[in-house]
């Protein structure tokens, strides 16, 4: 964890920058989830991993833009060992933290035209630390770009970002166990998407699409691949049939797939958990 302290240090001031939007908010969400798959994956294993996922939701806005902020608590099973001396799963944290600034609130009139009602500036970053055999990842990601706020009921975001990456693994094998330090990638822009769209009274289609660019080489010099995120969730209230207030308690189905998952291809992994399809349980808890 030492190596990961000063990427960590980079991240939190971001955050401290722009966190007086959280307490002067005008409206807020947060959340407590769990969700569950049986077919994850991860790069250079070949068998299918399940996960336990807990993980805190914010989002909130106020009088100049929004905030986000998740955290991600993942438990693998025994396909994906924390260690060569134990059959435990790895463990894993991920955060992600987006800040967007809507440029016609901060100029004093809206930017808005045919099915467009906002344009924003996003800067933010994501981290995360994992105990696994094969790489034991420490990342720091800092990104920044435009942001294109959609004419839609409920919300659709689309944003072109610049994202600075570097990691400092620390795997138990060659040529990951050579590798010491930290180690930055190219430059490389992302094309994202973000939606919340309410369906009737009880139903929600949400989540996010990302397409990040090859970032150049990696730690040990293979190239990178051109990687694909998609996570979308279908969710059903059912807080209201409990006694409970609109959008309390969700229940609902979530899936993920996963191309080229951080990079790697299948000429550098040998075929091997590079892509992931995973469909999933999701509940989740609002407060």
């Amino acid at each position: 964890m030492a190596k990961a302290k000063p990427a960590l240090l980079q991240c939190a001031c971001i955050f401290l920058l722009f966190c007086p939007g959280v307490h002067a908010a005008d409206w807020s969400d947060t959340a407590l989830s769990w969700r569950i798959g049986n077919t994850f994956r991860e790069p250079y294993n070949p068998l299918d991993i399940r996960k336990n996922i807990v993980a805190l939701t914010h989002a909130s806005g106020y009088r100049y833009g929004s905030n986000f902020l998740n955290v991600d608590l993942l438990q693998s099973d025994e396909n994906d060992p924390g260690s060569l001396t134990q059959r435990d799963g790895a463990q894993e944290a991920y955060v992600v933290y987006r800040h967007t600034l809507d440029i016609g609130k901060l100029r004093g009139s809206e930017i808005k035209f045919g099915a467009l009602r906002g344009l924003g500036a996003t800067i933010g970053f994501d981290w995360n630390s994992k105990n696994d055999v094969g790489y034991n990842s420490r990342k720091c990601m800092l990104v920044a770009g435009p942001t294109l706020m959609w004419d839609v009921k409920g919300f659709f975001n689309t944003s072109l970002l610049l994202l600075r990456e570097s990691n400092a693994p620390s795997g138990a094998f060659a040529p990951i166990s050579t590798v010491t330090g930290r180690y930055t990638y190219n430059t490389h822009p992302m094309l994202t998407a973000s939606w919340g769209l309410p369906i009737g009274e009880r139903l929600a289609f949400e989540g996010y699409s990302n397409y990040i660019a090859a970032k150049g080489r990696d730690e040990v010099g293979n190239d990178t691949g051109a990687e694909t995120n998609i996570d979308m969730q279908i969710m059903y209230d059912v807080g209201l049939d409990l006694g409970q207030g609109k959008n309390k308690f969700r229940i609902g189905l979530q899936y993920q797939y996963w191309n080229n998952k951080f990079g790697n291809t299948s000429a550098t992994t040998g075929g091997q958990g590079y892509r992931a399809s995973t469909p999933m349980l999701r509940a989740e808890y609002h407060f």
